[in-house]
């Protein structure tokens, strides 16, 4: 059973594709002219796209662009919580994000100052009291480990690939929960486990929210298309963010 009826059904990769690309606009560069510049494959004109569907070039910029978005946020979130910084390193933030993204090969997302705990279980430590560890990166390490799993931890895709739906649809619904958690939770004396967005009477910063937004809009975007392709129904789930718990994988 599709999740698409006619004919919508048969317009519906192309307006999804469309509002996917659309989504990740606001990630990309600027030229000299102030105009945005649409991301290409570096490899585009290579033999190695004849191996790749419309399908499989979607998820390359759905994963790429929410990665973008991860490494954005983590910068974010280091500006305004420095002190968790100060826990994993004396650098730069920006160093430390090109050591946690593009390190992998090394670390493989594995840091014994967090457990080598990954996934949903590296996002609890983030409002675990008792974690005297960098919660910055516990937090971003958890999304990143979590949206990679759901892409059977790969970061290009061929033919050959099997994406679940189900799963990166689980992906953006625990997204949500992770930010409800990051705006609400709070330690036994009240305080923010991490601070992000700020209204008051002198700031309104919801750039945090924003960024978070776009993830999860890219994120349920490609389970739709997928579950299109493949023909396989998604179980959506409606939850009360406050009480909510972490869909499995």
């Amino acid at each position: 059973m599709s999740l698409f009826t006619s004919p919508f059904k048969r317009c519906a990769p192309y307006l999804i594709s469309a509002l996917l690309f659309s989504a990740c606009a606001s990630n990309t560069p600027l030229d000299a002219n102030n105009k945005r510049v649409v991301p290409e494959q570096k490899d585009k004109s290579t033999i190695n796209q004849i191996a790749k569907a419309d399908i499989d070039r979607i998820a390359d910029v759905e994963i790429r662009e929410n990665t973008q978005s991860l490494r954005l946020l983590m910068l974010k979130l280091y500006k305004r919580n420095p002190q968790e910084l100060k826990k994993s390193t004396s650098d730069p933030a920006e160093k430390m994000i090109d050591w946690v993204f593009d390190g992998a090969a090394q670390h493989h997302f594995q840091f014994s100052e967090m457990n080598n705990l990954v996934m949903t279980d590296a996002i609890f430590l983030t409002f675990n009291p008792d974690y005297k560890g960098d919660r910055v990166l516990a937090f971003i390490v958890g999304l990143h480990t979590m949206l990679l799993k759901a892409h059977n931890d790969k970061t290009d895709f061929y033919f050959t690939d099997n994406i679940d739906p189900q799963r990166v649809y689980n992906v953006a619904r625990n997204t949500e929960i992770a930010v409800w958690k990051l705006s609400n939770a709070r330690d036994a004396t009240g305080t923010l486990y991490l601070l992000s967005n700020e209204i008051n009477d002198h700031e309104k910063n919801l750039s945090f929210e924003r960024e978070f937004g776009k993830m999860i809009g890219r994120t349920d975007l490609c389970a739709m298309v997928l579950a299109e392709k493949s023909q396989r129904l998604i179980s959506r789930v409606v939850q009360n963010l406050a009480t909510a718990l972490f869909l499995p994988f």
